[in-house]
C-alpha cells in the first residue's frame, strides 16, 4: 500500500490566509519579509548605478536559490510544516545576505528581528488527530491493561514545544486513518504537558526533548517495539520520523493485510 507524501486536500490557499492572519509565527515572518520591499524601494533612488545593479543581481540569484530549494524541499518534505520550517530558514539566510549588500545596519536589524521572532513564536504543529486518540498517561495505562481494548496500541509520545515533534505532527494522525482498525489503535501522550511520566515509559529528558517523538507499539500491554531505538553508547542522531520510515518500521501493511484477511 502506498502512501500519499502529503493530503492535497488538507492545506488550500484560504486555509493558509487564514493561519497567516491569525498565527503570530507566520504574521511575524510575513511582516519581516515584506518589509524589505519597503526598505528597498524607498532606498532605490539613493542608489549609485553600480550599486543597484549589484543588488539587483544578488535579489535575482536569491530568489532562483530559493525557488531550487524550495522545489527539491517539496519533493523531499513528508508535511508541510516541515516544507515550511525549512522554507522559512533558508529565505531568512537569503534575505540577511542581501541586506548586506544594502546597509549592514539593515542586516543587524534583520537578525535582531528573527531572533525575537524565534523567542517569542513558535510554529503552530497540525492539529488534526486523524483517528488517534489524545490520551493521559493514566487513560494509556488504564486502555493498555484492560482485556477489552484493541490487541495492539501505536503511541506517539510527544511535545509540542519541540520542533521536531512540530515538523512531524502530521504523519501520526495520517498513519491513523489509513491504518487504524479493531486490532490496531493510535494514541498520543503529550509529554510536555506530562513530563513526569515519560520514565515511566523508557523515556529520558535528561538532554531536553532530543527523544521525543518517540512511538511505542505496545500488544497486550507489551512493547514490541519503538522508535527510534536509542544507542546511548553510540551517541547517534535518529533518522526524522516519516510515514513511509514509521509504517516500514512497525510493519503497519503486514498488520493491516491480517486483520483483513481475520475478518
Amino acid at each position: 500500500m502506498k502512501n500519499k507524501k502529503r493530503n492535497s486536500g488538507s492545506c488550500n490557499p484560504m486555509e493558509w490566509v487564514n493561519k497567516m492572519v491569525s498565527e503570530p509565527y507566520y504574521l511575524f515572518h510575513f511582516l519581516a519579509f515584506f518589509s524589505y520591499l519597503v526598505v528597498r524601494i524607498s532606498s532605490s533612488s539613493l542608489l549609485s548605478p553600480p550599486i543597484a545593479h549589484h543588488l539587483l543581481y544578488r535579489e535575482f540569484q536569491a530568489f532562483l536559490a530559493l525557488s531550487v530549494l524550495a522545489s527539491i524541499k517539496l519533493v523531499k518534505e513528508e508535511t508541510w510544516e516541515a516544507f515550511i520550517a525549512d522554507v522559512l530558514f533558508y529565505a531568512k539566510l537569503l534575505l540577511v545576505a542581501v541586506s548586506l549588500i544594502l546597509d549592514y545596519h539593515l542586516t543587524l536589524w534583520y537578525i535582531m528581528v528573527f531572533s525575537v521572532i524565534y523567542i517569542v513564536t513558535q510554529q503552530p504543529a497540525y492539529e488534526g488527530l486523524g483517528t488517534a486518540s489524545k490520551l493521559t498517561p493514566l487513560q494509556l495505562e488504564t486502555l493498555l491493561t484492560e482485556g477489552n481494548t484493541s490487541r495492539f496500541w501505536l503511541v506517539e509520545f510527544r511535545a509540542l514545544c519541540s520542533s521536531t515533534c512540530i515538523r512531524a505532527s502530521r504523519c501520526f494522525p495520517e498513519l491513523s486513518i489509513i491504518y487504524s482498525n479493531k486490532n490496531l489503535s493510535f494514541g498520543i501522550v503529550d509529554l510536555g504537558v506530562f513530563p513526569n511520566a515519560a520514565e515511566k515509559f523508557g523515556i529520558s529528558l535528561s538532554g531536553g526533548m532530543s527523544q521525543l517523538p518517540t512511538y511505542v507499539l505496545v500488544e497486550n500491554a507489551a512493547e514490541v517495539t519503538r522508535f527510534p531505538e536509542w544507542d546511548f553508547e553510540a551517541k547517534s542522531s535518529h533518522l526524522p520520523a516519516t510515514k513511509k520510515l514509521l509504517s516500514k518500521h512497525f510493519e503497519l501493511d503486514r498488520h493491516l493485510v491480517e486483520y483483513l484477511h481475520g475478518k
